[in-house]
């Protein structure tokens, strides 16, 4: 009988979820030229103003998402980097880790996120639908870009237990 590991979300520190971002920067560049690719590194998202959360099972970072928070009018936190390693897929990682990045930006004071996807990333794009997130213009520094979509949610803090 398989053992079930259990997945455990808990803030990156440091490299253990680069090989994602690699991972993630090269299906990137094989779907989209470099312009219309918004990547940002670890670092940023690890930095003052944002938050990278990892997805591990035992000691392995199997799927990372980031948000970084902007105190525009009004304030929103971005999305950045979701990525779950292919061999992890079909486990609801990515769904997890939205879940707990969401949490994030509410504890932030902020109740709205954003995001940028491809066009050509239907999974992803059929996720964050399916997570109540809706279609708006470009924000921010984004420029209209035919290989983008750009997305919100407008968030809701969850009663005290």
């Amino acid at each position: 009988m398989a053992v079930t590991k259990s997945v455990i979300i808990k803030p990156v520190t440091g490299d253990e979820a680069n090989h994602l971002l690699r991972q993630s920067d090269d299906y990137m560049a094989s779907l989209y030229p470099a312009e219309s690719n918004h990547l940002v590194d670890s670092s940023a998202l690890r930095g003052k103003g944002a938050r990278f959360i990892g997805a591990f099972l035992d000691d392995v970072c199997a799927g990372c998402v980031g948000v970084r928070f902007f105190q525009d009018s009004p304030p929103y936190g971005e999305i950045k980097r979701l990525y779950v390693d292919p061999a992890y897929r079909g486990k609801a990682i990515a769904s997890k880790l939205m879940a707990k990045i969401e949490q994030a930006t509410i504890a932030e004071g902020i109740a709205m996120v954003r995001l940028e996807t491809g066009v050509l990333q239907k999974a992803a794009i059929g996720l964050y639908e399916s997570l109540g997130y809706c279609h708006i213009q470009p924000f921010g520094s984004y420029l209209d870009d035919p290989l983008s979509l750009f997305m919100e949610k407008h968030l809701v803090p969850s009663a005290p237990a």
